[in-house]
Formats: C-alpha cells, sequence, structure tokens
C-alpha cells in the first residue's frame, strides 16, 4: 500500500513539474511574441534598442510585483466580514498601490523619453494595446473551435 502511495505522489509531483515547464515556456513564447511585435512596430534604431529593452524589461517587472501585491492583498479577504477599520486600512494599502504604480508609470516615461521620441513612446503604447488585443482575438479563436 505505501509503494502505491508513493508512487502516486511521484507521478502527481512529476506531472505538476512538466506542467510549470510547459507555463513557462508558454509565458517565454509570448514574451518572444511581444517583444517582436513591438521591435516591428516601433522600429527602433540599434542605439534606441540596445537603451529601450533593460529600461522597458525593468518597467515589466515593477508592474508584475506591484499586481501580485495587490493580488495577495485582495487574495484571502472575506469583504462581508471586515470591520470598518480593517476596510480603511484596505483602502489605503490599494491608494499606496495605485500610487506606486502612477510613480512608477512616470519614471519610466522620463527614462523612455530621454532614448526614444515621444511619438514612439505613443506608439509602443500602442503597439502594447494591439499586442494585447492580439492576444485576446486568438485566445478567443482557438476556444471557439473546442
Amino acid at each position: 500500500m505505501k509503494k502505491h502511495i508513493i508512487t502516486l505522489l511521484v507521478l502527481v509531483f512529476s506531472f505538476s513539474a512538466i506542467a510549470q515547464k510547459e507555463k513557462i515556456k508558454q509565458h517565454e513564447k509570448l514574451k518572444a511574441l511581444k517583444v517582436a511585435h513591438i521591435t516591428e512596430q516601433l522600429d527602433f534604431t540599434s542605439k534606441e534598442a540596445e537603451a529601450f529593452w533593460p529600461i522597458y524589461n525593468d518597467f515589466e517587472a515593477q508592474k508584475s510585483k506591484l499586481r501580485d501585491a495587490s493580488d495577495i492583498k485582495r487574495k484571502d479577504i472575506d469583504v462581508t466580514k471586515l470591520t470598518n477599520k480593517e476596510a480603511e486600512t484596505l483602502i489605503k494599502d490599494m491608494q499606496d498601490l495605485e500610487d506606486a504604480r502612477v510613480k512608477s508609470y512616470k519614471i519610466y516615461v522620463d527614462k523612455l523619453s530621454k532614448i526614444i521620441s515621444y511619438k514612439k513612446i505613443v506608439l509602443l503604447f500602442n503597439a502594447e494595446r494591439s499586442f494585447k488585443r492580439k492576444m485576446i482575438e486568438e485566445f478567443r479563436g482557438r476556444h471557439k473551435k473546442d
């Protein structure tokens, strides 16, 4: 009986590890597609690209950390059981996170404006939106076939 349980646990962990690797691979593929899309849309010079990508990647990492922090804050909260004081604290924490997002965004645009034109910054935001739209359409298209 113990052998069966151990075998089952090994299989479960193996499948979990395979699923995690697949998720990482999909994430990396999506990231590469996004980089290609932005590069194509903005038509960077080599100097611009060299300076742009570290700033872009840093900002994406900051956005991810802030998003994760926001998700953790809201994850296990039963809002129907919050006291007024807890609700006030939650709201203030949410405001602090939003302030951090705005501050991060302003710093990001400031850094970008030193290496690419404001027009290219607008094109960047447009490229990000069009990429997201493209991915949503792709996702919907795949799930309509099922």
